[in-house]
């Protein structure tokens, strides 16, 4: 959850309960029930998973009710948190990876997220089967055509505005606008009426990290009580439905799926986080001696997108060492030269990552050629970030680049050059003596599952509150 997304929120008074005590099953209690849980996955035909905030606060993303909640601390009177973490560099935790491979393996059917991180999409829950009730920070959708954008940076508003960015199809053009609920939006048909449908149809739900106390979205799991299934809540405090639940679990959720996994004898797979940038050359078409040319690093979603995850870039020019290199901070990146048109040359670009990637920089050779003897390709994205990923699964590193394609400006003389890059790279074990993980140099150390509730007390350390 995002602290912008809090305060964008309009003012509601009735919030329910904030600051519970948190609930904990003594560990032989805890590992009868996981096992208990277990088998019910084993025996179901139709799981449904509901998830809530205490899902992604192993992430580093605050949730709403808990000791330390966005709504406990305003109720208190106390300021909120600052987060280590970027809200934009979240990345999908254990449990979210968890339920991406169940889904791979057929057997979860189906995700209900209350959440707005966006974090099952990045997961790889297919869109189809995720229904986001309140909205993806990250998605936009075109009020005309219906197509949806999923973005790399947070949308900028909340309550289903219009965001000032535009349809890119050719035959719509049609407005772009957030996707985030704000208290007096309504649920959206689209995320709902699939929601109702699989929850009808679930012959067990689980649900995670969640209160269940904004409605009407916590109601959904009863109808699948009423069809006689069954109710799984894995939560730290207690929900007003906990006693529809044929297994009531109080513990923290990533060590209840890691245990889960672990019986189930499924791995949890890691995660890759690939982003990508656009790299233009324009230059006047006037056949000079000298051409004047501009280099610009941007998002691929628009010149006027933000690229949060890059914090500056240093250019030189190993070929031409009399061409003044520079060092760039502000956005969008850009760079203009002179140089002799007649020698083809390299620009040596270094990109200096932000907060939140496992590496530090990535560097890239970029080719120019003014003899219009460019060549241009298409790799297409996929197969790209599919190859990527296996690498970095394959050296235990980020910091991997490939080019996706290369094409020439419709509007002016030049090409733009779409890049893939690995910036972060996170595993997720089990086994119960394995060290917590270590990264170093985009270098990727297994992680044990221990090291959950210790992470739980770095979380609180990284979370600084402002006095």
């Amino acid at each position: 959850m995002s602290l912008g997304y809090a305060e964008k929120l309009s003012y509601r008074e009735d919030i329910g309960n904030v600051g519970m005590s948190e609930l904990f099953d003594p560990p032989d209690i805890l590992q009868a029930k996981i096992e208990e849980l277990a088998k019910f996955i084993e025996e179901s035909k139709h799981l449904v998973a509901f998830t809530g905030a205490g899902i992604s606060t192993s992430c580093g993303i605050p949730d709403f009710r808990g000791p330390t909640g966005i709504w406990t601390l305003q109720r208190q009177g106390k300021p909120l948190p600052k987060a280590d973490m970027p809200f934009h560099r979240a990345m999908p935790g254990l449990t979210h990876m968890a339920l991406a491979e169940l889904e791979k393996a057929g057997i979860l059917k189906f995700v209900i997220s209350q959440n707005i991180d966006g974090l099952h999409l990045r997961s790889g829950i297919p869109r189809e089967k995720l229904a986001e009730l309140h909205g993806n920070s990250f998605r936009e959708i075109c009020s005309s055509c219906g197509k949806e954008y999923v973005r790399d940076f947070e949308v900028e508003t909340i309550g289903m505005k219009e965001t000032g960015r535009h349809c890119s199809d050719l035959n719509c053009g049609g407005k772009l606008k957030d996707t985030v609920l704000d208290w007096e939006d309504a649920l959206p048909p689209k995320e709902m009426i699939p929601a109702e449908k699989h929850c009808k149809m679930a012959d067990l739900i689980i649900c995670l990290g969640t209160s269940l106390q904004i409605t009407p979205a916590c109601n959904l799991p009863l109808k699948s009580v009423r069809g006689g299934g069954k109710l799984v809540i894995i939560n730290l405090q207690p929900t007003p439905k906990d006693k529809k639940a044929a297994l009531l679990i109080h513990a923290q959720v990533d060590k209840v799926i890691a245990g889960v996994m672990q019986f189930l004898n499924y791995k949890i797979p890691p995660f890759v986080r690939v982003d990508c940038i656009q790299v233009s050359l324009s230059y006047p078409s006037k056949k000079k001696r000298y051409a004047k040319w501009k280099l610009r690093i941007s998002s691929i979603h628009g010149n006027k997108a933000a690229l949060p995850f890059i914090k500056s870039v240093e250019a030189s020019f190993p070929d031409r060492p009399r061409v003044k290199s520079a060092f760039l901070t502000d956005q969008p990146f850009k760079l203009q030269r002179e140089t002799l048109r007649s020698k083809p040359f390299r620009v040596f670009l270094k990109l200096n990552f932000g907060n939140g990637c496992d590496c530090s920089s990535v560097e890239l050779d970029y080719p120019i050629d003014f003899q219009d003897s460019t060549e241009y390709f298409e790799h297409g994205k996929g197969n790209v970030i599919e190859s990527l990923r296996n690498r970095a699964l394959e050296d235990a590193t980020c910091g991997h680049i490939s080019p996706i394609q290369r094409k020439q400006m419709s509007d002016s003389k030049g090409t733009y050059t779409e890049y893939a890059i690995v910036t972060s790279l996170v595993r997720h074990e089990y086994m119960a003596l394995e060290p917590k993980a270590l990264i170093s140099n985009g270098t990727i150390e297994k992680r044990g599952i221990e090291s959950i509730e210790v992470e739980a007390e770095d979380l609180g350390k990284r979370m600084k509150l402002e006095s």
